[in-house]
C-alpha cells in the first residue's frame, strides 16, 4: 500500500514537470516569435492616388428625344389632274424652285389662248368706244360697259394662269425628298400625298418630353445638353419652348429645344440631359475610390501617422450623380483630400499603404 502510494505521488510530481517544462517552452517560442514579428516591417498596400475636387454640381435627368428638321411638309397637289411628269427620288436633296411633279396643263394651255384672244378682242373694242365717247357718239356707259369686258376676260387669263402654275409642283425650299409613289400617267385627285420634304439646314429641333415637375423649372432660352448614339461628347440645345399641356396618362410635358449647327439627321433618336433645380457645392472623385460596403458608401482618406506613414482612414460620403469617370460626393469631404483609387478594394481602417509611382513614400518602412 505505501509503494502504491509512493508510485502515484511520484507520477504525479513527473506528469507536474513535463507541464511547467511545456509552458516555459511555449512561454519562450511566443517571446520569440513576437521579437521576430517586431523585427518584421508592416505589410503596406500598393494604391494609386486620386484627389478630390471641389466642383459646383447640378443635378440633372435624362430623356429620349427625336429630332425634328426646321421645316417638314407633306408635299401635296392643289389642283386635279393627270401626271405628265415626275421627278421625285426619294433620299435625293433638291434645291428650292426644282420642278418635283407636273401635272398635264394642255386643256388649260388652250383656254388660255383663247381667254387671250378675247382680252385683245375687249381692248380694242375699249379703246375704240372710248374713241366716239370723245365725240359724243356713244355714252359714258358704253365707255364702263366695255372696260369691264377688259377687265373680266383679262382675269379669267389670270385665273388659268394661275392653275397652270398650279399644276407644276415645286421644292418649297432646298430639303429631302421622301418615299413617294407617283408615277407617268396617273390621274391625282385634289390633295394627293406626293410625298414629304425635310428642309436641310445645319440647325435642327430636339423634341422631348420630361416630367411635369422637371418642366415647371425650364425656361426658354435655358440649355440642354444632346447626346447621340454611344458618343460621349455633347452638343449644346437652347431651349425654345415648354408645352404648357401636360400628357394625362404620364404626367410629361413635351419640351423642344434647338440644336443651331452640325445637328444630327431629322428623325435621329437622341439622349438629352436636362438640368434639375439650381447647382451646388459638391465634391468630385474618381469612380475608382469610391467604395461600397455594410456600413453604405465610402472612400478612403490618405494621411500620415506621427512616424510620416502613410495609412488609409474609411470615409463614409453620400454619393450623387456619376458623371463620366466621376462620381459626385455631396456630403463626407471638403476637397483636396488625397483618396486611395486604384487597390483600395484591399484597404481596411488604419492600413499602412504605398503609393504607386512615388518611391520616397514608405522606403524606410521596409528595412
Amino acid at each position: 500500500m505505501k509503494r502504491r502510494w509512493i508510485g502515484s505521488t511520484l507520477l504525479l510530481l513527473s506528469i507536474v514537470g513535463v507541464g511547467a517544462g511545456l509552458a516555459t517552452w511555449k512561454r519562450s517560442s511566443l517571446k520569440q516569435a513576437d521579437a521576430a514579428s517586431a523585427n518584421q516591417p508592416e505589410a503596406a498596400e500598393l494604391v494609386t492616388v486620386s484627389v478630390a475636387k471641389k466642383v459646383e454640381h447640378l443635378q440633372t435627368t435624362s430623356s429620349i428625344g427625336t429630332v425634328v428638321a426646321l421645316r417638314s411638309i407633306t408635299l401635296r397637289n392643289e389642283v386635279a389632274g393627270t401626271v405628265r411628269q415626275v421627278m421625285l427620288m426619294p433620299g435625293q436633296i433638291v434645291e428650292a424652285g426644282t420642278v418635283l411633279v407636273g401635272l398635264d396643263v394642255s386643256v388649260e394651255q388652250a383656254e388660255l389662248r383663247a381667254l387671250q384672244a378675247q382680252a385683245r378682242l375687249a381692248q380694242t373694242s375699249l379703246e375704240r368706244t372710248q374713241r366716239l365717247s370723245q365725240n359724243r357718239f356713244v355714252s359714258d356707259t358704253a365707255v364702263d360697259r366695255a372696260r369691264a369686258e377688259r377687265d373680266v376676260a383679262l382675269a379669267q387669263s389670270s385665273r388659268t394662269k394661275a392653275i397652270i402654275a398650279r399644276k407644276t409642283i415645286r421644292a418649297p425650299f432646298r430639303a429631302r425628298v421622301g418615299m413617294a409613289d407617283v408615277h407617268p400617267g396617273q390621274y391625282l385627285g385634289e390633295g394627293t400625298q406626293l410625298t414629304t420634304l425635310q428642309g436641310i439646314d445645319a440647325a435642327a429641333y430636339v423634341d422631348f418630353a420630361v416630367a411635369q415637375q422637371v418642366a415647371a423649372g425650364l425656361r426658354e432660352k435655358g440649355s440642354v445638353e444632346v447626346f447621340v448614339g454611344s458618343d460621349l461628347r455633347s452638343t449644346v440645345a437652347t431651349i425654345v419652348a415648354v408645352d404648357a399641356r401636360v400628357e394625362p396618362t404620364t404626367r410629361n410635358a413635351l419640351v423642344r429645344a434647338r440644336i443651331d449647327r452640325d445637328a444630327p439627321a431629322p428623325g435621329a433618336s437622341v439622349r438629352v440631359r436636362v438640368p434639375v433645380g439650381v447647382s451646388r457645392s459638391a465634391v468630385a472623385v474618381s469612380a475608382s475610390a469610391l467604395r461600397k460596403g455594410p456600413g453604405g458608401d465610402h472612400v478612403f482618406v490618405l494621411k500620415p501617422d506621427k512616424e510620416g506613414k502613410t495609412r488609409a482612414h474609411l470615409q463614409p460620403v453620400q454619393v450623387g450623380a456619376m458623371l463620366g469617370d466621376e462620381v459626385m460626393i455631396l456630403d463626407g469631404l471638403s476637397g483636396g483630400e488625397q483618396l486611395a483609387a486604384s487597390g483600395s478594394f484591399k484597404l481596411r481602417e488604419a492600413m499602412l499603404v504605398t503609393i504607386a509611382g512615388d518611391p520616397s513614400v514608405n522606403v524606410s518602412d521596409t528595412k
